[in-house]
């Protein structure tokens, strides 16, 4: 079997919006001498070729600046006219199950997938969806990790086709780009230029009227098999939490 890593990196990255900027202080080895002082060990005491233990802390990072699974929370409070549920709430079972990858990389950004390419992607490969599959949107829009364009530039899921893949008993699905939307600078845009109030975040706040969630800022999805393979998408379990970073990893078959 061959495991296969869609998980971007969590580091500080220049080109990420200031609010989705993630910062970690790593600690050398040395520093932690001072503590086992503290504690009372001598140095003289210290294990032979011991310097210390290397420590690091997270000092700024949001639920969504890196890879991660949105639960319904994260839409609204309610979801089908219950409360939504939280990140520590999503059945562990909705998180594994088998993989389908709809390549959509030929989009231009801007452009919204709907469920007339989703269909057309289906049919042209021969894939059957199931319930409880696990599907990614392949946009190659990861290729931007980093830099400015990353939450800029894209082409994103619309609402008609969210619903579509939920009505396919899909519970859990993915992207490779900064967000499920079209880019948020060019929702606001589009939204102020035609007054139009639905064209806002309008694929998310299908999670308000149909349960589901979704990976966004997935990554090396070039690198699977359309299909025959399994995903697991464990989030961080972080109690009342509308977000946690997960590890994404494929496995595939060899």
């Amino acid at each position: 079997m061959k495991l296969i890593d869609l998980t971007k990196p969590i580091q500080y990255n220049e080109g990420d919006p200031r609010f989705m900027k993630v910062k970690i202080k790593h600690k050398p080895h040395k520093k932690a001498q001072w503590l086992l002082k503290l504690f009372g060990l001598p140095k003289k005491l210290f294990p032979k070729n011991f310097i210390g233990w290397a420590d690091d802390t997270i000092q700024q990072m949001g639920v969504h600046s890196t890879t991660h699974i949105d639960a319904p929370w994260h839409y609204g409070p309610t979801c089908e006219g219950k409360p939504a549920k939280t990140i520590d709430e999503i059945p562990l079972e909705w998180c594994y199950g088998d993989g389908v990858v709809i390549d959509m990389s030929d989009k231009e950004d801007f452009d919204a997938i709907t469920t007339a390419d989703i269909e057309q992607y289906l049919e042209k490969n021969d894939i059957d969806l199931s319930p409880n599959m696990i599907v990614l949107i392949r946009t190659d829009r990861d290729k931007h990790m980093g830099t400015k364009k990353f939450f800029t530039h894209g082409t994103g899921m619309s609402a008609e086709a969210t619903e579509w893949l939920i009505d396919q008993g899909i519970k859990v699905m993915g992207i490779d780009q900064w967000g499920w939307d079209l880019p948020l600078p060019y929702q606001i845009e589009q939204a102020k230029k035609k007054q139009d109030s639905s064209i806002f975040w309008e694929a998310h706040l299908v999670g308000i009227r149909k349960e589901y969630c979704h990976i966004e800022q997935l990554t090396n999805l070039k690198a699977l098999p359309i299909q025959g393979f399994k995903v697991c998408v464990f989030p961080m379990k972080l109690v009342g939490a509308s977000a946690a970073p997960a590890r994404v990893v494929a496995m595939v078959e060899d």
